[in-house]
């Protein structure tokens, strides 16, 4: 039977076939891995019914802990139920997954498997996650590619009612989730075929009804909880030969063959890697090219982990290996190796004491690659099998990084290109929201549903929020497509944002004799003059064929606003070559209509008018014989930044931060703040200006600017000695403040043109009202003037803030803000609220975020926003959790206020020796209003160097706390952004705030 071949993701693949497969769907959607939670929850809504006809039910719980309760309570009471999760919500499901599992009850779960956040958090691809729950008694089925990911989840089900061991099926988050690839689709029918209706009917035989009573989950005691743990030894035992049977069955189906342990390499290979997930697609590919040139290699896919059949295990090893390299992508401190490692030590040590194993008896050494995503591509997998050839291979390596500190990491050889020629390979640099990803989505599409080609696109993102770099890499071509890695030698390089030009060295990832497209605001004739240096010099040493289209002006004439990928999708394929021109321009049109087609047909016939202005002003550059540019690309950071901020920081914005070696970070995950400011991203298309003679000077703008890229500041008229020209001021007339002066200043290169300034603006012209005090205007027409006035307005002195008579929405905007130029999106409602707790009590400020958006706007790195005024004070932040941060808080108010209670007794204590009057006024004093504070830090600065001079151990104890003299605020803030002070209340105040958010 033909099946459908169709173009998804890995996510999508996952939850196509759970959906299918189950009646109860229990799902927290907030989760790394939330796409697929998402699908089935959307199909549900749509009355998608799963294989017997029934539409699944799909709860959203109010934390992963809740949603396996659920999936623990739906599996007993006899449904078949199914979950998703990733990284840290892994862990949050540990408890129930014991349960689970020690009840012997079929289930299988889908796994995105992603980084644990340790020292830090991070979104992307390792098996830590999986790894803390191998205990847990979930058999681990471990799938590599997007259609494995769609094969195996059909698998698990099938194996789980087979052997009543519950399935945990994971596979590489981010690198597969993510990956969009051509697979062909399981039916309805394969399922059903798959699945033993006996076996479902066993299942809701063991469910928990008043019909058949029964108890579980007793309290044991010692006569008994041992001897029962082991009675389920049998099914363990059983459990990987159900799975091979299940392989087999599924092969029988669809032609597809997995095994326990998938070999790849010469028959009488003398070097072997073992490892599981994408990376083994990388291994497999790099062995045939190894074996090519007569190296006896191969690589041993693991795909059934839990439980570790040994004998398959070795089974599956040519008899010949003297090395194996065992590769885990997760790391175990403290450990003596990884997880995968000590297996593979064990299966050997113990077949050797039995009298059989390996005729070879190789040595085995273990390597850590990949972690947090970490680029593991075929240089690295050459490098792991060149070690492997040496007379004592090196134990417990790493690859993939410069380890300068202890000096685990493997040298790795120059790029090595091994995909076939007549592949097509393109690279695409965008920004989030620029719809740069969804229209190179559309195109892998049309190209692995409408030809016979294999398609793969991958997406690289800095985690950042919308107005991020990203990076596209698509792979097309007639053979399967095993790359999992990043695309180097592209024939095809599109940089949809010019100014990335001047950041990154995207023309590096160009084949020489490759095609370039820039979306550029110049015309042919002109562009060239305003490329960077090292691009002209790139274009030429490379002879790349140079293309350039004014998409912003083409998307304003056809009404499609900012929206550019349509038409930039369209240049693709007019040059790429991928499919004929008049061919892709029709596929492309019939998916505009498939997508926008319920939206309208005016919105239709604008991308339709799109596409065909796109190629009617796609043009190509002559390109002149010499580099002609008279600037080279400027520095990322300006010279007065911070060393740190030099050596590490900008290395990271440039997107080089693969090169940084271990020295250079910190061990324990403590960065500098106040970095964000030496980022100039300059993703606007236009900023807004200040017209003083409308101005009415209400702030408002300032107020809602989510970025603090508008600013307000009052000061002495003397203070504009040596403004540059072109820098506004105006009196300030409010009676508080009369006779200073007032400037109202963009941050040209930190601006995103949300425009919200604009429309929160009452001021208008009475002769023109569409002109009001903040207008839109294109950046490169100001950008320079601008750039200059807001360097010098940045010099003008803060305001002293015990001026203020009172504070309200207006007088609040001539605070400093003490968060800034965050990574959040552009109009985001919540980073205002942010930046005005920052600007009311930021330099006495303490931070407990949970995870969600505010910890990626506000914790991300390279850069962070919170920053520090001109005494190196600021809010301190830190992140713990998903659903702690009450907790958490809680827990920097306790702290506080016990240092602050020690820093009394102290005070009382050394009564004599610093002044009765010093020691009364540190105790009495009124800290409720600026005023106030600032006399208390000047009195803490007194004591602190009075402290200095005694030789006391009670005065040593008290300079250590003595900061604590001065009021802390601590506030709680949500993952989307809410915050919530955290007073003086206890526990009890903390858990009822709980309750209400």
């Amino acid at each position: 039977m033909k099946r459908r071949q169709i173009t998804i993701d890995g996510n999508e693949a996952a939850a196509s076939v759970a959906y299918r497969t189950n009646e109860v769907v229990a799902i927290y959607p907030i989760t790394p891995a939330s796409p697929m939670g998402e699908l089935a929850d959307a199909w549900a809504a749509e009355g998608r019914p799963n294989v017997w006809g029934d539409v699944p039910e799909v709860v959203e719980m109010q934390s992963e802990g809740g949603a396996a309760g659920t999936v623990h309570g739906a599996l007993q009471a006899g449904a078949l139920t199914t979950t998703f999760t990733a990284s840290q919500g892994l862990l949050l499901k540990i408890p129930n997954l014991y349960k689970i599992a020690g009840e012997l009850t079929a289930f299988s779960m889908h796994v995105a498997a992603r980084t644990l956040a340790t020292h830090a958090l991070s979104i992307f691809c390792d098996h830590s996650d999986v790894m803390a729950a191998r205990q847990t008694g979930l058999a681990l089925l471990a799938s590599g590619s997007v259609q494995e990911v769609h094969d195996f989840a059909a698998v698990v089900q099938a194996a789980t009612l087979a052997s009543r061991i519950p399935f945990l099926h994971f596979f590489d988050g981010f690198r597969t989730s993510h990956e969009v690839a051509k697979i062909e689709e399981l039916t309805d029918r394969d399922l059903l075929s798959l699945l033993d209706e006996e076996r479902v009917r066993e299942h809701r035989r063991r469910a928990l009804t008043p019909d058949r009573p029964v108890l579980r989950g007793t309290a044991q005691n010692p006569d008994a909880f041992f001897q029962a743990r082991e009675a389920s030894n049998p099914f363990y035992l059983e459990c990987p030969a159900v799975v091979e049977r299940t392989f087999e069955r599924f092969a029988g189906l669809t032609g597809r063959r997995y095994r326990l342990f998938d070999y790849h390499g010469h028959p009488a290979a003398e070097r072997v890697l073992v490892l599981m997930g994408s990376g083994a697609e990388t291994v497999h590919e790099t062995v045939d090219h190894l074996l090519e040139r007569g190296e006896k290699v191969g690589v041993l896919r693991v795909r059934l982990y839990r439980p570790f059949a040994a004998e398959a295990f070795l089974a599956a090893l040519p008899p010949t290996v003297e090395a194996l390299g065992v590769l885990d992508r997760t790391k175990e401190p403290g450990a003596i190796g990884e997880p995968l490692y000590l297996d593979v030590v064990a299966a050997l040590a113990e077949a050797r004491q039995e009298g059989g194993g390996l005729a070879a008896d190789p040595r085995v050494v273990g390597g850590r690659y990949g972690l947090s995503s970490k680029e593991f591509d075929p240089a690295c997998v050459q490098a792991v099998f060149s070690e492997l050839a040496a007379e004592r291979p090196r134990n417990h390596f790493t690859v993939g990084i410069v380890d300068d500190l202890t000096h685990t990491s493997l040298e790795i050889g120059p790029p090595l290109d091994i995909e076939p020629p007549g592949r097509v390979r393109a690279v695409f640099y965008g920004l989030g929201s620029d719809g740069t990803v969804s229209a190179n989505k559309n195109s892998i599409k049309i190209i692995g549903e409408q030809t016979d080609n294999q398609a793969q696109g991958y997406f690289v993102y800095d985690s950042k929020k919308a107005g991020a770099v990203t990076v596209s890499h698509l792979r097309f071509g007639p053979e399967p497509i095993r790359s999992a890695y990043l695309v180097r030698g592209a024939g095809f390089v599109a940089c949809h944002q010019f100014h990335l030009l001047e950041k990154l060295e995207m023309l590096e990832t160009a084949a020489p004799g490759a095609t370039f497209l820039l979306n550029a605001a110049y015309a042919a004739d002109e562009v060239w003059d305003h490329l960077p240096r090292e691009a002209q010099q790139a274009i030429l040493d490379k002879q790349l064929a140079f293309w350039v289209i004014d998409a912003y002006r083409v998307a304003r004439e056809t009404g499609m606003g900012g929206r550019i990928n349509t038409i930039m999708q369209a240049c693709f394929f007019a040059l790429a070559g991928v499919l004929p021109r008049e061919e892709a321009l029709a596929r492309i049109k019939d998916a505009i209509r498939k997508t926008y087609g319920k939206r309208g047909r005016i919105l239709v016939e604008q991308n339709f008018a799109a596409v065909d202005a796109a190629l009617s002003n796609l043009h190509r550059v002559e390109v002149p014989a010499t580099v002609t540019a008279t600037f080279g690309r400027p520095p990322l950071v300006a010279a007065e930044a911070p060393d740190f901020v030099q050596r590490v920081t900008a290395v990271m914005m440039g997107g080089k931060g693969d090169l940084l070696p271990v020295s250079a970070f910190p061990p324990d995950g403590t960065w500098p703040t106040d970095t964000a400011r030496w980022e100039k991203r300059r993703i606007a298309a236009e900023v807004p200006i200040w017209d003083p003679e409308v101005c009415i000077q209400c702030n408002q703008c300032a107020l809602v600017c989510p970025h603090a890229a508008i600013r307000s500041k009052v000061y002495e008229a003397d203070a504009l000695a040596g403004a540059p020209e072109g820098f506004l001021t105006t009196d300030y007339r409010a009676p508080d403040l009369r006779g200073l002066s007032y400037t109202l200043q963009v941050a040209p290169e930190d601006c995103t043109g949300c425009r919200l300034c604009v429309e929160v603006c009452p001021a208008k012209d009475r002769t023109n009202p569409r002109h009001k005090a903040i207008n839109m205007e294109p950046l490169p027409g100001v950008l320079e003037r601008e750039r200059s006035s807001y360097r010098f307005f940045l010099e003008l002195p803060e305001l002293d803030r015990s001026r203020l008579e009172r504070l309200d929405a207006k007088s609040s905007q001539f605070l400093q803000p003490l968060f800034e130029y965050s990574g959040a999106c552009a109009g985001c409602g919540e980073t205002p609220y942010l930046k005005l707790l920052s600007q009311l009590f930021g330099d006495r400020l303490l931070i407990a975020n949970a995870t969600g958006c505010s910890s990626i706007f506000g914790g991300n790195l390279p850069t962070t926003p919170w920053a520090v005024d001109a005494n190196g004070r600021g809010p301190a932040w830190s992140n713990s959790l998903f659903e702690d941060n009450a907790e958490f808080g809680l827990g920097f108010r306790l702290a506080i206020e016990s240092q602050q209670r020690q820093a009394e007794r102290l005070l009382q204590r050394l009564e004599k020796r610093l002044g009765a009057d010093e020691v009364e006024a540190l105790l009495a004093a009124d800290q409720s209003d600026e005023a106030g504070l600032a006399a208390q830090r000047e009195r803490v600065g007194r004591l602190k160097e009075t402290l200095a001079g005694l030789d006391d151990p009670a005065a040593r104890r008290l300079a250590a706390v003595a900061d604590y003299l001065v009021t802390k605020s601590v506030w709680l803030v949500g993952g989307d952004g809410w915050a919530y002070d955290i007073g003086y209340g206890g526990l009890d105040h903390v858990l009822s705030m709980k309750r209400d958010l």
